[in-house]
């Protein structure tokens, strides 16, 4: 399933990859890597409340302040998980959490088979990275939160995934 025109890069439509998914959905399974070269697939996340953060790049600027927003929020959060998924190779993405002290978000890997981006309905045709996307999965692997932001160097909405996390954990 591609999508035409669902995000744009600089005001040029681009296509996604996947499905479109909406709050109440199962969270779709994926097989990605971690930093140390180790499959992950959605049952590996756990059964916590989980926040997928959807990146392009973690060396661009709006997805550098989106991980470390997020890595800020997980450590005030307890019982929250958050994953950073992108297709930066896991050398990279392990560099990078060093570089900037990140150790509250998880880092996935989508390089090698991009099975997250295609199930999830994040992955760019024209460019084969990650549109940037904000997902929210309860304890049973419901979707309670889906932001695909349409601009890709948009920020995405934090306040409204927060709120839906937070209320989830009971800390609202």
């Amino acid at each position: 399933m591609e999508r035409a025109g669902a995000v744009t890069l600089k005001g040029n439509p681009l296509t996604l990859v996947g499905p479109e998914l909406r709050v109440g959905d199962p969270a779709p399974d994926f097989e990605c890597v971690d930093v140390n070269l180790r499959p992950v697939r959605l049952a590996d996340t756990g059964t916590s409340v989980r926040i997928f953060s959807v990146v392009p790049s973690l060396d661009t600027p709006v997805c550098d302040a989106q991980t470390k927003r997020f890595n800020d929020e997980a450590a005030k959060l307890p019982g929250l998980e958050v994953y950073a998924v992108s297709m930066d190779l896991p050398f990279a993405q392990r560099r990078w959490c060093g570089a900037f002290g990140v150790d509250h978000v998880k880092m996935l890997s989508d390089h090698k088979l991009a099975s997250f981006g295609q199930n999830w309905g994040t992955l760019i045709k024209e460019l084969r990275i990650q549109s940037r996307a904000i997902f929210v999965v309860d304890g049973n692997n419901v979707l309670r939160h889906v932001q695909y932001v349409k601009e890709v160097t948009d920020f995405p909405d934090y306040d409204s995934a927060l709120a839906v996390a937070r209320q989830l954990l009971g800390a609202a």
